[in-house]
């Protein structure tokens, strides 16, 4: 009697012969660092498409809304330019030195933000708008007349995406920017801020706003909705907001009989609304902007996190708070010879020896981006992604 045989599966489905079908389907491959080294693998066509300058265009903005966090920048104390530590496991994790800014001359980092990071040479009174990914360069003259004004000087920044570009769905070659500087009389009572805006080349008017005597940190600014917050501390403590649509300046009080937290960063809470993140001992603490009941804004303690639970800590190790990826929810916070990033929702972390006397500032800036440098051009990067994926 004949046995029966097992019934044969059915033949793997052929990818699509059109390429612009094929193309929208890699579109939406997840926009880790080796997705496409990983498709460009499968055949000869696929790295044709994914090579194309603009699929990969197209691929980042569809993408820069949920970027992943590639790593963080620090400015470098014993050799001059910019240091970049990544932090995403293999086979995603970059070379150290993938993005590589060392200048001649002296530029700190002011801020990073939507894929961007920027810069300020305070004696050449320029900022440099830099795209790490793509390479793209803009440097900007401080406006013209800000600090002709007796012991002006610009003390912090900011850059950002339009809304559109930010959100996907922009495929042009280079998105628009806006670059916002915040500047300060020598008495740290008045701040002027003005923004650049990358689709006309112009600086708007500066605004103004006068408060009894402090000093912007150098904590990092938060973006939340459509305005910038900065954390501002002398004899009490407040928070500086300019929103960029009303083109208005305010200041906010902090909570009632609360202390003034250096060990801070300021944060988007969930709704929408400005929230800010404190450390005491082995405790984060976070606290909510909302509105009470007859609509006034009110302070709120949402959460406590004790990291004693989470982190390998031993009892005498001090922590302190390094930055926060506003896109991603991660808080970056160490000790003395390493650094944890912390996603607040799921509460995974991850461990990164680093040496913070290496370090200028001990301010972290999380970078966020779609990365494709390597596809296409055959280098280093590529090549050891292209290894990793082969695991």
């Amino acid at each position: 009697m004949a046995r029966r045989g097992r019934p044969s599966s059915p033949a793997p489905t052929p990818p699509p012969d059109n390429d612009d079908i094929l193309s929208e389907i890699l579109l939406r491959l997840a926009p880790a660092p080796s997705s496409l080294p990983r498709a460009s693998l499968v055949c000869k066509r696929w790295r044709r498409l994914v090579t194309d300058p603009a699929f990969l265009r197209r691929f980042r903005a569809r993408h820069r809304r949920g970027a992943p966090l590639l790593g963080f920048f620090t400015d470098g104390k014993r050799v001059r330019g910019v240091l970049f530590t990544p932090t995403l496991e293999p086979p995603d994790r970059l070379p150290r030195g993938c993005f590589s800014f060392q200048p001649a001359d002296e530029w700190r980092i002011l801020s990073c933000r939507h894929g961007l990071v920027l810069l300020i040479h305070s004696e050449q009174l320029q900022v440099l708008v830099w795209d790490p990914v793509t390479g793209d360069q803009h440097r900007i003259a401080v406006p013209p007349g800000l600090l002709t004004r007796e012991g002006m000087m610009v003390i912090d920044g900011a850059v950002l995406r339009a809304t559109g570009d930010v959100h996907g769905g922009t495929d042009t070659q280079s998105s628009t920017f806006r670059v916002v500087l915040l500047c300060s009389e020598l008495e740290f009572s008045r701040a002027f801020a003005c923004v650049y805006s990358s689709e006309n080349g112009v600086w708007s008017d500066p605004l103004s706003i006068s408060y009894p005597p402090m000093f912007v940190t150098n904590i990092p600014s938060a973006l939340v909705g459509s305005s910038l917050y900065w954390y501002l501390i002398g004899d009490s403590a407040a928070i500086l907001e300019f929103d960029l649509d009303r083109q208005r300046l305010a200041l906010i009080e902090m909570p009632y009989g609360y202390e003034m937290p250096f060990n801070f960063c300021l944060i988007p809470a969930d709704g929408g609304m400005l929230g800010f993140l404190c450390v005491s001992n082995h405790d984060v603490y976070l606290w909510k902007r909302t509105t009470d009941g007859g609509g006034a804004a009110v302070w709120v303690l949402e959460r406590t996190i004790e990291l004693n639970n989470l982190l390998p800590l031993s009892s005498h190790e001090a922590l302190k708070i390094h930055g926060f990826a506003e896109d991603g929810k991660v808080l970056l916070i160490g000790t003395t010879d390493c650094i944890f990033t912390i996603q607040l929702e799921s509460m995974k972390f991850a461990r990164f020896n680093i040496h913070l006397a290496s370090l200028n500032s001990r301010i972290c800036h999380p970078f966020s981006s779609v990365y494709t440098s390597g596809m296409g051009l055959g280098d280093e990067q590529e090549n050891e992604l292209l290894l990793d994926t082969s695991h």
